[in-house]
């Protein structure tokens, strides 16, 4: 009944999508009148790069002669096609837009602020890259994804890329990532288990302990808003701490939610110093990425087991307010448990992505 339960909840991640209204830059009109828009339906797990196909033949009439490659912006801002759909609409539209008014380029690839991203084959290396990082967060290593067979990784990369979830749960359970215990459903094992140690799972693949992929996207704001649609514009990457941090589930029984994990994952909000088995993974992270330097490789300057930018360089002030969590386009309450979220709202790279915006206050001048 739990697998079953747990099947129907990522039958609604897959089958998630945001409409969007794809206009042509003026600048690359070449006809009159200038073509209409282009409306796609865009999975929520899937990439903006991945939709190329179908935008690109609704705007051939009107381009300029060439080739160049193509990517979106979102009122100005360049979109990092490496970044899920989903998790680009959760933190870019506080107050959501349908549809979602994007402008495609095929000209003037924005290189100071995205890495070339030269066709499907980039978005699958990616994604390969961040299935690595998961894996080795879960496992302490990435020998299930490095020993993938040829067949079972381009199913995989098909399964994605069609939002077929059947092929996808066939070949990712090879993967061993396993379910979380749900402390409603599942009595957790009550032994206690030691930091340093790996994913404990049982006969029936339920984990009982282990460290979870987390992604956060926290934009921090000094204006304050009452209201969704009065959130300040997003305007720049550079206002993003894009954090990798493992959550860590001690498999004690108690009920670990949301908002212990977010204490947990932003001591810089928080105040709490990070826990021991943070700076146990930091470490591991650094002796691995030195001993495998190509496998630790990853677009965009992350890597596949250390954080993509110090966290500490958020340099968030305290106290601090959360005024928006969004997880899959849904605002879950704090006091939800980590471990359902961890089951059931991941996406096809095992991380569960979490975009958080903080309101902090004014560096004081005095």
């Amino acid at each position: 009944m739990e697998r079953k339960s747990n099947k129907e909840a990522k039958q609604y991640v897959w089958e998630g999508a945001i409409p969007l209204q794809i206009h042509l830059h003026q600048s690359e009109v070449t006809t009159l009148p200038s073509p209409p828009p282009a409306l796609i339906l865009a999975p929520r797990i899937g990439y903006l790069p991945l939709l190329v196909p179908q935008v690109r033949p609704f705007f051939s009439s009107a381009l300029p002669p060439g080739v160049d490659t193509v990517w979106f912006d979102y009122k100005g801002l360049p979109l990092k096609w490496y970044i899920p759909t989903g998790v680009l609409f959760d933190l870019l539209c506080a107050e959501p837009e349908r549809p979602w008014n994007l402008t495609v380029h095929f000209r003037g690839y924005p290189t100071n602020t995205l890495t070339p991203c030269e066709n499907e084959d980039s978005v699958k290396w990616s994604y390969i890259n961040s299935l690595k990082e998961a894996a080795y967060i879960f496992h302490g290593n990435c020998k299930n994804v490095m020993n993938m067979s040829q067949a079972d990784q381009v199913e995989l990369w098909q399964s994605v890329m069609n939002g077929n979830l059947e092929a996808y749960l066939r070949v990712s359970s090879k993967l061993k990532f396993g379910i979380f215990g749900d402390a409603f459903s599942l009595r957790l094992n009550s032994s206690p288990s030691n930091s340093r140690e790996r994913a404990d799972l049982d006969a029936t693949g339920t984990v009982t302990s282990g460290r979870i992929p987390v992604r956060l996207y926290v934009w921090s704001i000094q204006e304050d808003f009452d209201n969704l649609e009065d959130a300040a514009s997003f305007d720049s990457w550079d206002k993003i701490s894009y954090i990798n941090r493992p959550a860590e589930i001690d498999g004690e029984g108690k009920c670990f939610s949301l908002g212990d994990a977010i204490k947990i994952l932003l001591p810089e909000i928080f105040g709490d110093r990070p826990s021991a088995s943070d700076d146990i993974y930091k470490a591991e992270a650094e002796d691995y990425s030195k001993l495998n330097p190509k496998e630790a490789s990853n677009v965009e300057g992350t890597t596949v087991i250390s954080e993509s930018k110090d966290v500490e360089s958020c340099n968030l002030p305290k106290p601090a307010e959360i005024k928006l969590l969004r997880i899959q386009g849904i605002e879950p309450k704090l006091e939800i448990p980590f471990t359902w979220l961890a089951n059931n709202l991941t996406n096809p790279d095992h991380f569960l992505h979490i975009c958080v915006y903080v309101k902090v206050p004014e560096q004081s001048t005095t």
